[in-house]
This record gives C-alpha cells, sequence and structure tokens, in this order.
C-alpha cells in the first residue's frame, strides 16, 4: 500500500475504534421511543386498539413505557456516517465517498420512481382506465362514480412509445414522445416565466415617482421609487449596444454594472447562506443527535 492509502487506513481505524468506545461508554445515537396505546371507533361503532411510539428523551430510559428503538438508532447512525462519507471528499476523492454518493444517488432515483408510480401512474392513468380494480388494492379512498375515462389511453401510448428505447430495434419510435414532452413542458414553463420574469417584473417597476400618504408627501418611499426607476434605466442603458457608451450613456452604464454586480452579489451571498444553514443542521445533527456533546436542552441529563 502507499502512503495515503496506510494513512487513510491509520485515520478510519482511529475514528472506528474511538466511536466503538465513545458508543459502548455513553450509548451514543440511541433512540428511545414512549409506547402510547390509542383507542379510536369508526362511524360504525366499531372499535380499534393500535400501538404508536413516540420520540423519547435519553434521560427517560429505564421507565417502563420507554424502550430502545434499533430501527431509529441504525437510522441515526446510518446518517451519520452517510454525512461523514460526504464531508470526506474535502480530503480528496476517495472510496468512502464514491460509496456515499452511490448510495445518495440510488436512493434519491429508487424514492422518485416510488412516489411518481404511486402518486401519479396508479390514481392518474390506471384508476382512470380501470377504476374498480385499482379501488379493490390500492386507493380505496377513490371516489365511488369514478367512470372510466378512455382518454388515459393517449398517455399510456406515449408511455409505452418512450420506453420502445429500450428495445434492441426502432429506437427512434420513442422520439415522438420525448418530443412531445419537451414541447408541452417547454410551451408552460413559458407562460410562467413570461409572467414572472417580465410582466411581474414590469408592473413593479411602475411606480410613483411622487408617493403621498395620509394627503402628506412621503419623501423616503418616493426617494426609494426613484433609486428603483434610476437602478432600471442605468441596467437597461448598459445592455443597450446599438448607443456609445459615451458621455451620458457612458455613466449610466457604468451605474448599471454597480448595480448588476450588487445584485450578483445578494443573490449569491443569499445562495451562500442557504448552504451554511444546511451545513450547521448536519454539524448539530452530528454534535448531538449523534455524538450527544451538546445539549442546549439538557435533554440527556442523567447519562
Amino acid at each position: 500500500m502507499n502512503r495515503n492509502t496506510v494513512v487513510w487506513v491509520v485515520v478510519f481505524g482511529l475514528g472506528a475504534a474511538g466511536l466503538a468506545w465513545r458508543a459502548a461508554g455513553t450509548g451514543m445515537g440511541s433512540q428511545y421511543v414512549r409506547a402510547i396505546e390509542v383507542h379510536a371507533a369508526s362511524k360504525t361503532g366499531q372499535q380499534f386498539t393500535w400501538t404508536r411510539y413516540d420520540d423519547a428523551f435519553p434521560k427517560d430510559r429505564g421507565q417502563p413505557d420507554v424502550a430502545l428503538s434499533t430501527p431509529r438508532t441504525l437510522g441515526v447512525w446510518v446518517a451519520a456516517l452517510m454525512t461523514l462519507g460526504a464531508f470526506s471528499f474535502l480530503f480528496g476523492d476517495n472510496p468512502l465517498f464514491k460509496l456515499t454518493q452511490a448510495i445518495v444517488i440510488g436512493t434519491s432515483a429508487g424514492f422518485a420512481v416510488c412516489v411518481g408510480f404511486w402518486s401519479t401512474v396508479v390514481p392518474m392513468l390506471m384508476g382512470r382506465l380501470h377504476p374498480e380494480f385499482v379501488r379493490s388494492w390500492a386507493a380505496p379512498g377513490m371516489p365511488p362514480d369514478q367512470q372510466t375515462e378512455w382518454i388515459a389511453l393517449v398517455p399510456l401510448a406515449l408511455c409505452l412509445m418512450l420506453l420502445w428505447r429500450l428495445a434492441p430495434w426502432g429506437g427512434w419510435i420513442s422520439r415522438w414522445p420525448l418530443a412531445f414532452f419537451i414541447g408541452l413542458t417547454a410551451g408552460l414553463r413559458l407562460v410562467t416565466f413570461f409572467k414572472a420574469d417580465f410582466v411581474d417584473q414590469v408592473a413593479n417597476t411602475i411606480l410613483p415617482l411622487a408617493v403621498m400618504a395620509d394627503g402628506r408627501f412621503d419623501p423616503w418611499a418616493t426617494l426609494k421609487n426613484l433609486a428603483v426607476l434610476a437602478a432600471v434605466l442605468a441596467t437597461l442603458a448598459y445592455f443597450l449596444f446599438s448607443v456609445e457608451h459615451a458621455g451620458a450613456m457612458g455613466r449610466a452604464a457604468r451605474l448599471g454594472i454597480c448595480v448588476l454586480m450588487i445584485t450578483f452579489g445578494a443573490s449569491f451571498s443569499l445562495t451562500v447562506m442557504g448552504r451554511i444553514s444546511m451545513l450547521a443542521a448536519r454539524l448539530q445533527f452530528l454534535f448531538d443527535d449523534w455524538l450527544w456533546l451538546i445539549d442546549p436542552l439538557n435533554r440527556r441529563t442523567g447519562l
């Protein structure tokens, strides 16, 4: 083994030994639940009883109705190791990061397929073609007056044509439904983006230059509207390439550049703050829920 491999093996070995020692001594990462018996009655008067498991604090372990939840504990450990696997990319590409990446991508793809099947295929395709069959095994809450809609055969045919790409011949058949879906999506998105990115922005720019509030002149609101108007005109002046950027037009274009830089900076900083919030959440999960190193609510008193 080369030097880097030896270093990684030593680091992972020491880390695993430290985690095992701390887990054996403190029970870190353990999740406890409290069993609550629930009683309910249906509209016909039939009684039902089941047990609900709510989260319990580790300091309450040992109580008669509190027990260790093996699935939830295993979930915390898996989530923590996956987080560390993602963070390991900071030290370079490594097998642990590749394994974590493959698991996350595969799990996300499988989850998306399951959600799409039960939220789209079953109710919107199968439920329209054969409502009685779907109601009997998948969707008992489907309206009893649901009738067969033969128009659903059109999306079924398009889906079958799309899957034709997997066949050894006739792959060109899948291009027709693909073109239809792309064109339809582009047309719908065009209307949405045209309203959000053009119509609404133009409407928000049409502001009164002199603001009157309760019969009085409002200087601050007027100044804000003038600043918005000046920023919009300066930005448009920068993108007006049919006129030479010299003199007053040049000064307006330079002001437009400043407005653009402020806008891009604010947008980038908002993105960075969002990522920092995600990082803080993962670190809090690691140090609190998994390692039990911090406990602001004093929930684990008595460990």
